[in-house]
């Protein structure tokens, strides 16, 4: 049995998403999120893609230091992560997109109910 520190580090969590298909990296760039493989040069917007799952980490020295890592699908089955810093390091860019992609999932919970 992993202990709880190693569980939850970050590369633990990258390998074991990649495991289970997560092996692009995003990034976003102008409203969209962009894969960074040069041989899958695909774009998506909000409403293209899912969250999974999340994952918090926090900086070992500072707990200002905090990430989030999103495991991500895409509506053409593109599986892949993006991590967002919080606080001062935050990219507006990045946590404005995955503010869209979270808002929308909260619409399509409630027009299931």
């Amino acid at each position: 049995m992993q202990d709880k520190e190693e569980e939850r580090s970050l590369v633990s969590v990258e390998n074991r998403l990649t495991k289970e298909g997560f092996t692009y990296d995003f990034q976003v760039t102008d409203g969209r999120l962009h894969t960074l493989d040069p041989n899958l040069t695909k774009s998506y917007a909000p409403e293209d893609v899912t969250i999974v799952d999340f994952y918090r980490f926090e900086g070992e020295s500072n707990p200002d230091d905090m990430s989030i890592l999103y495991a991500i699908e895409a509506n053409d089955g593109v599986k892949g992560t993006i991590s967002a810093a919080y606080g001062t390091y935050a990219d507006g860019d990045t946590d404005d997109f995955l503010k869209k992609v979270e808002d929308l999932g909260k619409n399509l919970d409630k027009k299931m109910k």
